[in-house]
C-alpha cells in the first residue's frame, strides 16, 4: 500500500524533482506521487535525497525550486540522489540586479529590548553596545602568543576577577600570523583589520596589545593604520598599552607588566552596568557549520526568520560565507537595493572562482565528508540551504572581511566557508551575538561574542544536549519553521541580555579567534 510522501519525508517545492528523508527511510516503501506510486529500492538515511520522478542523464536536479546538480546517469524514481548520479557542472545564473527588493517590513507589533552594555558617545554606534563586557589581551603576532594567554592565565590564576562581577572575563586573542607577509600588504592590512575590529568590538570593555617586536605586524602600525585610542574606558583619545617582549625585558617581565596593567583596568571595565536596550543595537553574526540535508530545510529557514525579526527591530543580521553562497548568488542579487550593492557580490563571486583557480581548486570541493555523509551533493544544493539564514528581506550592503559593519538590516560578508576563519571575521565586523546552525554537530564559540548553537535535528540535538541551545529538528514533525524562527529571536534576546549559552558554559571560544590569511607566507 501506498503511503503519502509527507510521512517519511519533505517535498519542498512543486517544480523539485527529489524528496529529502525528513528520518531513515528503510527500503521497500512505496510511495504515492503525482497520481502514480513508486517503491524504494535501498533504504535512504535522514537528510538524504531520492527522486520522486524520472531524471534523464544530464537533466537538472531541483531542490528549493533550483538547480542544485545534474544527473550524472539516468535516475528512476525512488532512487538516491547524491554524488554517485549527480554531478555539479556549470550554469548560467541571471543576476537580474534589484529587480526583486523586498519591500520594507511594516513595523513590529512590540520595538523589543535588552540588558546590554552602552560604552557611551565617544565609541561609533556600531561599536558601543555590547552584550558582554570583557577585557583582551590581543597578540600582534604568534611569536607573542603564549605571552598574551601567560597573561590571561596568571590574571585568572591570581583570582584578580572575583572582586569584579561585571566583568565576564580576560581573554587572549591569540593567533598564527602577523610576520612573513607584505609589510602594509593585502593580509598585514587584512589582519590589522581583524584586530583592530576585535579591539574595538562592543563586548570588549578594554583591551591590551602585546608583541614581540620585530615582526611585521607591529602595534604602532595597527593603532595608527586603525586609528585606535583609548576610547573604550573613559572617552578620551590617547594611544593603547602596547607591551613588546624585547623591550620589556623577556616573557616575565612581559608577564608581570601585562598583569599589573589589567589589574589597573580591571575596576573602570566593572564599573560598567547592563542597562535596558533598544534590539535595534543587535548586530547578529550567522554561520553554520557541519551543515546536513536538512539545514537548509528546518534550522537555517528559521534563523532566516529571526534574522527578518532582527531587521524588522532596526538591527543588522550578517550573512557570511562566500563560498557558500556560490550557486545561489543570482537570488541574493535580485533582493540587492541597488545595482551597485549586487555587484559588489558578484565581484567577490568572481574573485573566489580565481582565487581558488590559482590554487587548482574547485568551490565545488566545499562540501565536507561530514556534508556529504549528511545528505548534501552539491556546492550549490549546500549554497541554497545556506542563504535561507539571510531571510528575506533587501540585501543593503556587501563587505570586506572584518571590515566595520555599519549598516542596518540584511548585508554580506565576504568570508571563506570555513567556520572559524568566517566567524572570526564576522565579530571582528562588530556581530555582537552569533546563531551558529549545525546538523552534524559543530562545537563552535568564538568569544567576545557569545553563540547560541541551533540543531538541524532533533536526533543530533539529544545526542550533544550539552553542546546545543536550539533543537530546530521539530520542524520535521510538524511544528512551523516561523515558531522555531521565534524561539531563536527570543533566544538571541536573553543571551545578549546575558544568559549563558552552551558553548559558554563549556568554556569555548578562546581558541577559536582565526584570521583569514589570503597570501603566501615568506
Amino acid at each position: 500500500m501506498a503511503v503519502p510522501i509527507s510521512e517519511f519525508a519533505v517535498h519542498l517545492r512543486p517544480q523539485d524533482n527529489v524528496a529529502v528523508a525528513r528520518k531513515p527511510i528503510p527500503s521497500g516503501i512505496t510511495f504515492g506521487f503525482d497520481g502514480g506510486t513508486f517503491t524504494l529500492a535501498k533504504g535512504i538515511g535522514m537528510g538524504h535525497k531520492f527522486a520522486v520522478v524520472s531524471i534523464k542523464e544530464g537533466d537538472p536536479i531541483h531542490k528549493y525550486g533550483q538547480v542544485i546538480g545534474f544527473a550524472g546517469r539516468n535516475v528512476a524514481p525512488g532512487e538516491h540522489v547524491h554524488v554517485h548520479n549527480v554531478t555539479a557542472g556549470a550554469f548560467e545564473r541571471d543576476y537580474a540586479y534589484a529587480s526583486q527588493i523586498p519591500a520594507p517590513l511594516p513595523p513590529p507589533a512590540e520595538y523589543r529590548t535588552f540588558m546590554g552594555f552602552d560604552r557611551g558617545e565617544g565609541r561609533a554606534p556600531h561599536q558601543r553596545y555590547g552584550t558582554r563586557n570583557y577585557l583582551a589581551v590581543i597578540s600582534t603576532v604568534n611569536c607573542s602568543a603564549s605571552t598574551s594567554k601567560y597573561i590571561a592565565d596568571r590574571v585568572r590564576a591570581l583570582g584578580l576577577l572575583k572582586d569584579y562581577p561585571n566583568v565576564d572575563g580576560v581573554i587572549a586573542i591569540v593567533h598564527r600570523q602577523g610576520c612573513g607577509m607584505q609589510f602594509d600588504g593585502p593580509d598585514h592590512q587584512q589582519l590589522d583589520r581583524t584586530l583592530a575590529g576585535f579591539a574595538r568590538h562592543p563586548n570588549v570593555a578594554a583591551y591590551l596589545l602585546v608583541g614581540l617586536g620585530c615582526e611585521i605586524v607591529q602595534a604602532s602600525h595597527l593603532i595608527e593604520n586603525e586609528k585606535l585610542n583609548l576610547l573604550q574606558l573613559d572617552g578620551k583619545k590617547g594611544t593603547p598599552l602596547a607591551l613588546s617582549i624585547q623591550e620589556c625585558g623577556g616573557i616575565g617581565k612581559t608577564v608581570e607588566a601585562g598583569v599589573q596593567a589589567v589589574a589597573e583596568m580591571l575596576p573602570r571595565v566593572n564599573d560598567v552596568r547592563r542597562v535596558q536596550l533598544p534590539a535595534k543595537h543587535l548586530i547578529l553574526g550567522t554561520n553554520c557549520g557541519g551543515s546536513d540535508g536538512n539545514s537548509g530545510v528546518t534550522a537555517n529557514p528559521a534563523l532566516g526568520v529571526a534574522s527578518d525579526m532582527m531587521v524588522q527591530q532596526g538591527g543588522t543580521s550578517i550573512l557570511g560565507e562566500t563560498t557558500e553562497i556560490y550557486g545561489a548568488e543570482h537570488i541574493l542579487t535580485r533582493r540587492a537595493v541597488s545595482k551597485e550593492v549586487g555587484e559588489k557580490l558578484v565581484e567577490r563571486i568572481k574573485w573566489w572562482e580565481w582565487y581558488t583557480s590559482m590554487f587548482g581548486a574547485e568551490i565545488n570541493n566545499n562540501p565536507s565528508p561530514g556534508n556529504k555523509e549528511g545528505g548534501l551533493t552539491t556546492i550549490y544544493e549546500k549554497s541554497l540551504g545556506a542563504i535561507a539564514k539571510a531571510g528575506g528581506t533587501a540585501m543593503v550592503d556587501v563587505y570586506r572581511y572584518a571590515e566595520p559593519v555599519t549598516a542596518k538590516g540584511f548585508v554580506v560578508m565576504d568570508t571563506p566557508g570555513y567556520d572559524p576563519v568566517s566567524m572570526t571575521g564576522i565579530v571582528a565586523g562588530g556581530a555582537n551575538v552569533c546563531v551558529f546552525t549545525t546538523g552534524r554537530g559543530s562545537v563552535f564559540g568564538c568569544k567576545p561574542a557569545p553563540c547560541v548553537k541551533v540543531a538541524t535535528n532533533t536526533p543530533l540535538y539529544t545526542h550533544m544536549i550539552g553542546d546545543m541551545d536550539i533543537d530546530a529538528g521539530k520542524v520535521l514533525n510538524g511544528v512551523s519553521v516561523e515558531a522555531v524562527g521565534q524561539e531563536i529571536f527570543e533566544k538571541v534576546l536573553s543571551v545578549a541580555s546575558g544568559e549563558k549559552t552552551k558553548s559558554e558554559l563549556n568554556g569555548v571560544g578562546e581558541e577559536e579567534f582565526a584570521p583569514w590569511s589570503i597570501g603566501p607566507t615568506l
